[in-house]
């Protein structure tokens, strides 16, 4: 009777956190929902801003953010797998992947003012990449870097040693299993280190705020070298910068919901990716 009494105990704290969670999700989509959807319209998802950004849309801050997301991720994704596929089948336990697992669990809780600060004297000022997309990208793949290592060498741990002997036996080298066996079964656990990357690269501010982000243009980029508007900080822009806050303000809440849905729609195409690749392993296995 005390161990069905404990763990009803322990079911009810778990649904009720979960349902704090939710709650809690479900105010703040309701809080931006009744501040900004009466502003979103075909013209403000489309047009550039105009008269100072009181008026227009916020099309260059959508299409900054895409580019600097897809980029960031691109830049991060083949050094945060081989760093992971080192670490989980090939590195010898012992004081090197120590301090590898050590400096990519600090590089985890560094400040993002500190990446925004790296990347504004490196790739903008050392490299001489300027504040460009470039920079930005560059600056905000080393931020995801340690979420896509840790992700992707868990989901690595996750394929059974079995497997990997198996296959070995049967002939083929470590990489052959790894590049044939090993990945692809992982690869649905992967994506979902990208699904988190692409939330965490889509809602950061500070390292694009010297590195790629601009408060105002009506131009859209047309290299990797141009300059671009962002959402996230468009929004602390309009908040914190403008100068017509009665106009504004509405626009910063506008541009809240459209970057939400932005990651929302981001997140639901990896998902279905991973689906699919997890549908087609499943039909394989059997």
């Amino acid at each position: 009777m005390n161990k069905r009494f404990k763990q009803a105990l322990g079911f009810f704290i778990v649904k009720t956190l979960v349902l704090a969670a939710l709650t809690v999700l479900a105010a703040i989509l309701i809080f931006l929902f009744a501040k900004g959807a009466g502003i979103i319209s075909w013209d403000f998802l489309a047009k550039p801003p105009e008269n100072s950004m009181t008026e227009g849309g916020i099309f260059p801050a959508i299409l900054g953010t895409f580019y600097l997301v897809f980029f960031s991720v691109l830049f991060s994704l083949p050094p945060g797998l081989a760093c992971a596929i080192y670490l989980n089948e090939y590195s010898p336990k012992g004081w090197f992947s120590g301090i590898i697992r050590i400096s990519i669990n600090n590089l985890a809780g560094v400040p993002s003012i500190v990446f925004g600060l790296f990347g504004l004297a490196v790739f903008v000022k050392q490299l001489g990449f300027g504040v460009s997309i470039l920079s930005g990208s560059l600056t905000l793949s080393i931020v995801i870097l340690p979420l896509i290592i840790s992700s992707t060498q868990e989901a690595l741990m996750t394929v059974p040693q079995s497997i990997r002997e198996a296959s070995m036996a049967l002939g083929a080298t470590k990489w052959t299993t790894i590049r044939r066996i090993v990945l692809p079964q992982a690869t649905p656990s992967i994506l979902t280190a990208v699904i988190l990357s692409i939330g965490r690269a889509a809602g950061e501010t500070a390292p694009i705020l010297f590195t790629a982000a601009v408060f105002y243009t009506r131009e859209l980029p047309k290299s990797l070298f141009s300059e671009v508007m962002a959402l996230p900080y468009h929004i602390y822009a309009l908040i914190t910068e403008g100068t017509h806050p009665e106009t504004q303000i509405k626009i910063a809440y506008g541009s809240s919901l459209v970057l939400l849905f932005m990651v929302l729609f981001l997140s639901m195409a990896a998902i279905r990716i991973r689906q699919r690749h997890r549908s087609h392993y499943d039909k394989i296995r059997r």
